[in-house]
């Protein structure tokens, strides 16, 4: 018999498009991401704590001690808002004379950024209004872009800047008061209590993002929106401010320890979004968090913390007036991880640029991705932390000579 021609496969069934939001990303951010894996890269890029700096042997211990004396707390489901226990430890540490929280005014994260996840699944709608501190943070911005936002820029530093126009009608307004990422800024008093009065007169909510609470260098810390808040209101707080923290700057980011301090019904709230998220953030994480709070580590390793990071701060302040004075103008943080510049030449395009630096070994942040429009294109955001002074003196003088390339070709 002759041989039957073989059938041709059938045509592959089209599937559904992926969500819309995925088209409205920037490119930028993969390239940075993808920077380190350059040989020989310095990054000024990322916002990354030492892991030099870890307290690995006693987190160690903790975490052996941890699991053998609480099982069923390390290594099994636990309660959506977190343990009790770190619940409670959480509250009292941030209660003040004026100011009293309870477990019910606080949320257990997985990390600092699931905090600002569950804010837009609770509040937001697509065309939502944003009142955000600008320039923005990566995170947050990237956290809420599937809801497709608007945004309103808040400018706190501008002569003029009314705090109360800003906030009303929006659905909540975001800022990072302390050393605020990407700028470096730290908040003055008087603008944080402008804030706060705004929240109250409008019934605006108002986000005090906080994951660099502890890494002041020169200054003494300010009040929290969430001190000035509950001070209007003294008793169990109920007020318009959510404050974020997380233990990724003091401690480990790999604990993914965060928390949201809020109002009962907003934390009851997030709780009902956090449990189609994650169900629970990990036992194993929060316990650990739990003891190194109680035995004190968080503190004792802070000096250390706070004398290696100042010493950074000031050689790459050091650096960029060797060699990039004549190129970018910035302001030496008192705090935080980061210096923001600004290019003095109009012509330098800090996208076009961040291509350039890493063909000469150095990663740098754009301020493009900081932008909700994407459209800033002359500033960008250094960070200090990750690199001992030796590197961070190389990565100026590369950023120097990539700067140089760059405005040849512009």
């Amino acid at each position: 018999m002759p041989a039957t021609a073989a059938a041709a496969p059938p045509e592959p069934a089209a599937r559904p498009d992926f969500a819309e939001w995925l088209g409205r990303g920037n490119d930028v951010t993969s390239v940075f991401l993808a920077a380190g894996q350059i040989p020989g890269l310095i990054n000024l890029g990322g916002g990354l704590p030492d892991p030099a700096l870890f307290p690995a042997e006693e987190l160690a211990l903790l975490a052996a001690e941890a699991i053998r004396s609480q099982p069923q707390d390390c290594l099994g489901y636990g309660p959506i808002p977190g343990l009790p226990a770190l619940r409670d430890r959480i509250a009292a540490r941030a209660s003040t004379e004026s100011l009293q929280l309870t477990r019910e005014n606080v949320l257990i994260t997985s990390g600092g950024m699931q905090g600002l996840d569950l804010v837009g699944r609770v509040l937001m709608h697509p065309g939502a209004v944003i009142a955000a501190q600008s320039p923005a943070y990566l995170g947050a911005l990237d956290a809420w872009r599937p809801h497709d936002p608007a945004y309103r820029p808040m400018l706190l530093e501008r002569p003029g800047f009314d705090a109360h126009a800003a906030l009303a009608g929006a659905q909540f307004a975001y800022t990072v008061p302390n050393f605020s990422n990407p700028s470096g800024r730290l908040v003055p008093l008087e603008e944080r209590r402008t804030l706060v009065a705004a929240a109250h007169e409008t019934g605006t909510w108002l986000i005090e993002d906080d994951p660099y609470a502890v890494l002041h260098y020169d200054a003494a810390p300010l009040p929290r929106l969430l001190d000035l808040s509950g001070a209007q209101a003294p008793g169990p707080y109920a007020g318009p401010v959510i404050h974020m923290g997380s233990l990724s700057k003091e401690l480990t980011p790999g604990l993914r320890i965060g928390w949201v301090i809020a109002a009962p019904e907003m934390i009851a709230a997030l709780a009902l979004a956090k449990q189609g998220a994650d169900m629970c953030s990990s036992g194993l994480s929060q316990v650990l968090a739990l003891r190194a709070l109680e035995t004190g580590l968080a503190e004792r390793i802070r000096p250390r913390i706070l004398e290696t990071y100042r010493q950074r701060r000031d050689a790459l302040c050091a650096a960029m007036r060797a060699h990039l004075a004549e190129q970018l103008d910035w302001q030496r943080p008192v705090g935080g991880m980061f210096v923001w510049a600004r290019a003095r030449d109009a012509r330098l395009d800090t996208d076009r640029l961040l291509r350039h630096a890493l063909q000469h070994g150095v990663c740098i942040s754009p301020s493009s991705v900081f932008d909700p429009e994407g459209r800033d294109r002359g500033g960008l955001r250094l960070n200090f932390t990750l690199n001992p002074p030796e590197k961070l003196d190389e990565a100026c003088l590369r950023l120097a000579r990539a700067i140089r390339v760059a405005l040849a070709e512009a």
